[in-house]
């Protein structure tokens, strides 16, 4: 494997990312670890990746005032901290056992995103106060901690959570998870950096995945609202799904 073939995979996973509003770690830590890179190797990848993607979306989104100053905080700030914790926990692991459990994980986000798309629903009213800190503290913790440790889920996790159980405005809610997932990529990697002596990083995998995504943004953010996103979503759960299955059958 080289750089070129980790930039296909970031380019995939952003195309995807942009048409769902969701699944880029999903799908590169997916397509990484397929491919023979190591869980830890897969995670650091992308979420060192994701910290130019993300800066950019976020950045947008401010500009549009698509963003909730308030929940950002309040989702930012722990979820920072699970990534960050998320992050030393996958390092710990043995490559054998982390193998299996990343691929569990995102077998189980995989199981996720094909629900969350199968019986997509409408956003209720009267659920619950978005505002509510306990709420954001807990989501957002959960959300930052399984991205890390499983290479990916803070999207399939965090936003589809927050539309169906609030009030807000979807486009808000959006805007806000966005770009609360840069702290939570900046913490990530910072996490997995402060292990570096455990981790047998390959930086071109880490430099062709971030390339690809970078270079698939601009294209990504045209083709919102043009794909269907629907069945986009279900074919790409699927496609995690099958592949995590054979990765942990071979285990």
């Amino acid at each position: 494997m080289n750089w070129l073939l980790f930039a296909l995979v970031g380019s995939a996973a952003q195309l995807i990312d942009g048409s769902l509003g969701m699944g880029f770690g999903l799908t590169s830590s997916t397509l990484l670890v397929t491919l023979g890179a190591s869980a830890v190797v897969a995670s650091t990848a992308v979420h060192i990746a994701e910290i130019g993607t993300t800066l950019a979306s976020g950045a947008s989104h401010w500009h549009a005032e698509n963003i909730d100053k308030k929940i950002l905080l309040r989702l930012a700030i722990p979820g920072g901290i699970g990534a960050f914790l998320g992050a030393t926990f996958l390092t710990f692991i043995d490559l054998s056992s982390s193998k299996i459990f990343i691929s569990t994980l995102l077998l189980f986000l995989g199981f996720l995103l094909l629900y969350r798309n199968v019986f997509k629903t409408e956003p209720q009213t009267n659920l619950l106060e978005i505002k509510n800190p306990r709420f954001l503290t807990y989501l957002g913790f959960t959300g930052g901690f399984v991205d890390a440790s499983g290479g990916g889920g803070w999207g399939p996790i965090v936003t589809p959570t927050l539309m169906t159980t609030t009030t807000t405005e979807p486009r808000k809610v959006i805007g806000t998870v966005s770009a609360a997932e840069f702290v939570v990529a900046l913490s990530a990697s910072a996490g997995f950096l402060a292990q570096i002596g455990r981790i047998d990083i390959n930086w071109s995998t880490v430099g062709g995945l971030a390339l690809g995504g970078v270079i698939a943004a601009p294209v990504a953010a045209r083709l919102v609202g043009r794909l269907p996103a629907k069945y986009l979503g279900i074919i790409v759960a699927v496609g995690i799904i099958v592949l995590n299955a054979i990765q942990i059958i071979r285990a």
